[in-house]
């Protein structure tokens, strides 16, 4: 999907730092970080948003959560917490439509305050 940002990132035709990568997700430093540490994890095989998931995407979305436990450990935050989130739709604040995960962490969110 030539027009989907991440997929160009996924086929190395866009640039990003990699900080994970498997046969199923790619995983890179977002380029407007709401926190110390803000990644996005992104299915490779394109899936436009959560509500477009089916059945099929399982095994994918599920390693997609295994890969921020990964980030965690590798990060440093897995015994200090981290926030792990997905945007749907305008409403819900999706800007590119290609599933992805931010993981955040280092700093508490406002709710925890």
């Amino acid at each position: 999907m030539t027009d989907c940002p991440f997929c160009r990132i996924v086929a190395r035709q866009s640039p990003a730092d990699v900080v994970y990568e498997d046969d199923a997700v790619l995983a890179f430093k977002d380029i407007y970080p709401k926190a110390p540490v803000h990644l996005l994890i992104v299915p490779k095989r394109h899936i436009a948003s959560l509500l477009d998931a089916s059945e099929a995407d399982v095994d994918t979305l599920g390693r997609c959560v295994l890969a921020a436990r990964r980030l965690a450990e590798t990060t440093g935050y897995a015994g200090k917490g981290f926030r792990l989130s997905v945007n749907t739709g305008p409403e819900g604040g999706q800007v590119v439509y290609h599933v992805h995960f931010h993981f955040t962490a280092g700093r508490r969110s406002r709710t925890d305050v």
